[in-house]
């Protein structure tokens, strides 16, 4: 690299220039060692996966005439399937394949399922019904649907995972500005999304439900194939980590085995005696500082006598850093547990927020009538207000006052989410005692009552999903960010079939105590009310159990270059300068 640098420099190295250059293992298209200043990010728009999902509830009970509990548990499997596929895609993109390849070939597999989707849509055969009117659609139809469906799926385990890391790569951890650019990517990727799912919800929503399903399916499909031009024609500006180096578990597991085998052992009192790669001969990404928490695995780091002159297996020998990784993936485990009620949260505004709409009086004026899926476009707003003056206005200030880089630390931000999870299911219970009370009556309840629940889901959304993203990309081991942020869609993931489980569950419960369930065909003879009151206490519960895990846990500290310019501020961790 040193040689690349002053080939590229003229022959000449000076300290002054050096922090033009980029020193984190990245490279550019050619390998080479990038500068700052050559190096864009492009963020490949999501509107075509908010315009299918923001409605797919309606589309599955209204052509293709499925109950509300089939059409839920189906729109909660497929958003569940494209938020747990990832870890499979991420994986691959760490380990074996690299990020920007994983993105390239999964937006193929993506767009052949946007193009199985118009097509179902525009041929005779495949259409849902071979008439104008029909009580259920062709089998013909159903296959080729749910096979597109599945496509898209797979199409986003490997695009959304990697395309958020290779994002995030763009910025160097070990320079000052670039860190703090890097701090708010993921509130103006967060923002970028809510605009696109914005966009879905009103303008996709609007010609699926009063023009066509086809031409909505067609203008999507349109729409993925230019953004993807535009992505490769960036390729040039790009930042590109070093090539994968195989299973990142191998050195976690490497770990684990050390530490059995020198069980007996005990710990040194003194961390320095444990054995690391000195900074200058290091070449496998940042070192990170010794932590006292599960000292159990430091034993793996415990240079014997009888090896110490010959070299050693990392079978029975790992280094500092290869333990504290091991230890990050411990750490974030619990943290990721508690995160999944957040997942049944946004499941629950796209099924049952959705369903309640449809039941609603969705006229503004006696031309012009809501599609009950653009309600979901509140909680986009509200996401599109809130960051910008969270980022610009919010954090600035508290950095001043906390010390913190991000002005508050990333814990605290996604419990503040966690508040407002348990706050929405309140709001949205009373709305719809109110909603029930009133569904007999000639005037029907105007949708404008559900602005409240969106608007607090939006607002929480802002804190919990963008501290998530934070969370699992910075907490996790360099080698394995892609998978980080695999883990954070398998938050939303395992949410969605969370909130199948729940109505299953409910259902055969209250079904069997009276026969009147509490989630029956329609919404009118349900009581969504006490669901989201059951809803309301599980999440006050989860989020006592995050307050409770927060306090024992331990932020990754990384050992920073002694050159990097710093301005007094202190990230989540230690920051060790070597």
């Amino acid at each position: 690299m040193e040689q690349e640098m002053e080939k590229r420099k003229g022959g000449r190295i000076e300290e002054s220039d050096e922090e033009k250059w980029v020193h984190d293992a990245s490279v550019d298209y050619k390998e080479r060692v990038p500068l700052r200043a050559s190096t864009a990010i492009a963020l490949s728009e999501r509107i075509t996966y908010f315009g299918i999902s923001s409605n797919l509830i309606m589309y599955l009970t209204r052509v293709m005439h499925e109950d509300l509990k089939t059409a839920t548990n189906n729109v909660n499997c497929w958003k569940g399937a494209t938020t747990l596929l990832p870890l499979i895609g991420g994986f691959l993109g760490d380990a074996y394949i690299g990020r920007f390849r994983m993105v390239f070939f999964s937006s193929l597999v993506y767009f052949k399922g946007l193009s199985m989707l118009t097509v179902s849509q525009f041929i005779p055969n495949l259409k849902p019904c071979h008439n104008d009117i029909c009580d259920r659609p062709s089998k013909a139809h159903k296959l080729v649907f749910f096979l597109a469906l599945y496509s898209i799926a797979l199409g986003t385990g490997g695009f959304r995972p990697c395309l958020e890391s290779f994002g995030a790569d763009q910025f160097d951890d070990d320079h000052f500005d670039e860190r703090k650019k890097k701090m708010s990517f993921f509130n103006w990727w967060s923002f970028t999304l809510s605009v696109s799912s914005m966009l879905a919800t009103t303008v996709v929503v609007y010609v699926q439900d009063f023009v066509s399903w086809g031409d909505a399916c067609l203008i999507l499909t349109m729409f993925m194939a230019l953004t993807s031009i535009a992505f490769y024609a960036g390729i040039p500006f790009y930042r590109y980590r070093m090539k994968p180096k195989g299973n990142p578990f191998m050195p976690i597991l490497q770990v684990l085995i050390a530490a059995i085998r020198k069980r007996n052992l005990s710990c040194p009192s003194n961390p320095a005696l444990l054995y690391e790669v000195p900074m200058s001969e290091n070449s496998q990404g940042r070192l990170l500082s010794h932590t006292r928490r599960l000292r159990f695995l430091d034993k793996a780091a415990i240079v014997e006598e009888k090896y110490t002159e010959q070299k050693v297996s990392p079978w029975r020998l790992a280094t500092v850093t290869r333990v504290e990784e091991t230890k990050l993936i411990l750490n974030v485990f619990p943290i990721w547990l508690t995160s999944l009620m957040t997942g049944v949260c946004i499941a629950n505004g796209s099924t049952l927020f959705v369903k309640q709409a449809a039941a609603m009086n969705l006229k503004i004026n006696n031309n012009f009538k809501i599609p009950p899926a653009s309600m979901a476009s509140v909680s986009s707003i509200s996401i599109i207000i809130s960051v910008p003056i969270y980022d610009r206005i919010i954090v600035p200030n508290l950095r001043k006052v906390t010390g913190n880089e991000r002005g508050i630390s990333i814990l605290r931000r996604i419990g503040i989410g966690l508040a407002f999870s348990v706050i929405v299911m309140v709001v949205a219970a009373f709305v719809e005692n109110m909603r029930l009370r009133m569904s007999g009556h000639e005037n029907l309840m105007s949708v404008m009552w559900l602005i409240p629940q969106y608007l607090i889901l939006g607002i929480g959304n802002s804190f919990y999903s963008i501290g998530l993203q934070e969370f699992f990309y910075d907490q996790v081991p360099d080698s394995m960010r892609s998978l980080g942020m695999a883990l954070y869609l398998s938050v939303l993931g395992i949410g969605f079939f969370l909130s199948s489980f729940l109505i299953i569950v409910v259902d055969h419960v209250t079904a069997g105590k009276n026969g009147k369930s509490w989630i029956a065909e329609d919404v009118n003879s349900s009581r969504l009310d006490k669901f989201y009151w059951m809803l309301a206490v599980i999440n006050a519960l989860n989020f006592c159990l995050f307050l409770f895990l927060t306090k024992r846990h331990t932020y990754k500290t990384v050992q920073r270059k002694a050159t990097e310019i710093d301005d007094g501020c202190h990230s989540d961790g230690v920051d060790t300068v070597a």
